[in-house]
């Protein structure tokens, strides 16, 4: 399944924009792999004051970052795994800031956060990859909008990739 694959009722609302981060021919698999590779090299390549650096009073740090986007994964994989098996409870949203804020992320290592993050990435590939493609086209509602199982898939890769962008811009130049 790719972005192009998504059919106009699978786009739905903002996550749009993370699936616009997205080169249209990838497929699910290859790009959560590729996420999984560069989160690694993101993390890795951090020194201790980058790790810890906000760019403005109230931003996040970093880590915060980095522990957002676990936590977003794991609600998304969460919903899509609901979806998937036909489950047709409208799931709730999420407040991405209150997790942040409960997260603890700054008082982590590097390595902890990337130990987790490859637990759940690894997670999520390994329930991407298990699922036909009828279950990935099944077509679900959470944060009040519709959904489909591939796009909650590409919506993780795509999210990371917005965030890695915004880190890019505004954390390290």
């Amino acid at each position: 399944m790719t972005v192009k694959d998504l059919q106009e009722d699978e786009l739905q609302f903002f996550y749009g924009t993370y699936l616009k981060t997205l080169d249209e021919q990838e497929d699910l698999k290859s790009a959560l792999l590729n996420g999984r590779k560069s989160f690694e090299d993101l993390v890795q390549g951090l020194t201790d004051e980058q790790f810890l650096y906000s760019y403005g009073e109230g931003k996040w740090t970093v880590a915060e970052v980095l522990v957002h986007l676990i936590d977003t994964e794991r609600v998304f994989q969460y919903r899509a795994f609901r979806i998937s098996r036909n489950d047709k409870t409208s799931l709730p949203g999420f407040d991405h800031n209150t997790f942040v804020t409960e997260s603890n992320a700054n008082q982590r290592t590097k390595e902890d956060i990337l130990k987790e993050y490859l637990h759940v990435r690894d997670s999520s590939i390994s329930l991407f990859d298990t699922m036909l493609n009828a279950n990935q086209k099944r077509m679900g509602t959470a944060s009040g909008i519709p959904w489909s199982v591939a796009a909650l898939g590409l919506v993780i890769s795509g999210h990371q990739k917005h965030h890695e962008n915004i880190l890019q811009e505004r954390y390290f130049n």
